[in-house]
């Protein structure tokens, strides 16, 4: 009996879904009813279980997503994601190699540019996941390496591009507990926060406190704290901030690489226009 695959994933405001051989079996209520990003690239006024679940059957069919059709190397989705935030950041040698997480594959590491950006670039919030025979050798044949048995696993992957020799590693964590044991096992590791809509006001201090790069996504206390803590800010809708001087010089470095007009100006950080920031921020 061929047994079941399973991911899921916290997505599109943070809504659980829950997919299955391919097909979307579970959408839970969003917690958010708009969320600027959504609306910009794929024109969606309002998120719901319907929108949700046609985006997501929409991803497995364009790009395989959770199949072993998956394509592991895709084109730039947003100016300054975490994924393309770090491919360039290995592109220009600031980075040795990165640790993020892949749906089918769990925890990867690479040195890898495209594979960095194409494992990341459309995906979000994996929570579960099993693996999935095609998704984990395309990555091996691109020269990405991962946890045996495959699993999410953050610490275990910097632990693992240590070992292999990789000094200077990004990390994406979203777990609070994830990014302390990062930092106690790195100095140098550069910990980018991600997917923390709906985390509490503790929590968002102590993210400020360890990592280099936070993404804001739905959550009024990292948009609150960047008063006092951020060096640089990047976007306005769902803002990155720097934190460190190597997580402003990741996003410096991104800057350089994207096409679109910029503009740079010093201000007092966070710069939130209303209008366009996720509604209702959690």
């Amino acid at each position: 009996m061929m047994s079941k695959d399973r991911h899921v994933f916290e997505t599109m405001g943070k809504a659980r879904v829950v997919v299955e051989n391919g097909k979307v079996v579970e959408v839970s209520k969003p917690l958010l009813d708009y969320c600027p990003l959504w609306a910009k690239i794929r024109g969606i006024k309002e998120l719901n279980e319907k929108v949700i679940q046609e985006n997501i059957e929409f991803r497995i069919q364009d790009f395989g997503m959770c199949t072993a059709d998956r394509e592991v190397e895709l084109e730039v989705f947003v100016g300054f994601g975490a994924s393309e935030t770090f491919m360039t950041a290995l592109r220009r040698g600031l980075l040795d190699a990165t640790v993020t997480v892949c749906e089918g594959a769990g925890t990867v590491i690479t040195s890898d540019p495209a594979l960095v950006q194409g494992i990341g670039a459309r995906l979000s919030g994996v929570i579960e996941t099993t693996p999935v025979e095609g998704i984990i050798e395309k990555i091996k044949d691109k020269g990405g390496k991962i946890l045996d048995p495959p699993r999410i696993d953050q610490v275990a992957g910097l632990q693992m591009a240590l070992e292999l020799g990789y000094e200077r590693v990004g990390v994406t964590v979203s777990i609070l507990a994830d990014a302390e044991r990062c930092r106690a096992i790195s100095k140098q590791a550069v910990i980018f926060g991600v997917h923390l809509t709906g985390i509490s006001r503790k929590y968002a201090e102590k993210f400020y406190e360890i990592t280099d790069l936070i993404t804001a996504c739905a959550s009024p206390h990292i948009r609150e704290l960047a008063k006092e803590k951020a060096l640089l800010q990047a976007g306005t809708a769902i803002p990155i901030f720097a934190l460190t001087s190597m997580g402003k010089e990741l996003l410096l470095e991104r800057a350089k690489e994207i096409g679109d007009t910029l503009l740079l100006n010093t201000m007092r950080l966070p710069v939130l226009p209303e209008e366009r920031q996720p509604e209702p921020l959690v």
